[in-house]
């Protein structure tokens, strides 16, 4: 289960790197879409912060302080500075699923959040259910803002057939 739901992250996290990419300028990322809540580069800023802060620092033990405020406000980083978030965070989440021990799985989250305690199984599909949304939202933002209707791949199932060992 543990290396089903790493292989998950990690392919959702290349998707968010390929997404910001594809963006043709750094503004066009920060744009602003009528009837669209967030830029992408605001949304990619809070995936980071997100799994950064509940696989990283809570479950792997990194130190990384969030700043959800931040992600939030933070306007006008470029491409390459968002893709090297992308990436501290690809490594933090690869890093702690393959040292998250299976028995920690029904075990509840070391943090309620919002109030809420759930099992560390169920919230960690929560988080991989929480990437998915806003990654479709980046998608949906690029797609409108720059007129470009190319796709990322978000979602190849051949990134998941991979040989057990």
């Amino acid at each position: 289960m543990l290396s089903d739901l790493s292989l998950l992250f990690l392919r959702e996290l290349d998707a968010l790197r390929r997404e910001v990419e594809l963006y043709p300028t750094d503004a066009a990322l920060w744009s602003e879409v009528p009837g669209l809540p967030n830029s992408g580069g605001t949304l990619t800023l809070h995936l980071v912060g997100n799994l950064r802060s509940f696989i990283g620092a809570t479950l792997g033990q990194t130190g990384y302080v969030r700043d959800r405020d931040a992600e939030f406000s933070v306007r006008g980083m470029s491409r390459p500075e968002l893709s090297a978030l992308i990436a501290a965070a690809r490594r933090e989440v690869a890093d702690t699923m393959r040292s998250l021990d299976v028995s920690a799985l029904p075990t509840e989250f070391p943090v309620a959040v919002g109030g809420v305690s759930l099992p560390t199984e169920l919230f960690l599909l929560h988080l991989l259910s929480h990437l998915g949304y806003h990654l479709g939202q980046i998608d949906y933002h690029r797609r409108a803002s720059t007129g470009d209707a190319a796709s990322a791949q978000t979602l190849p199932l051949r990134e998941l057939a991979v040989t057990k060992p």
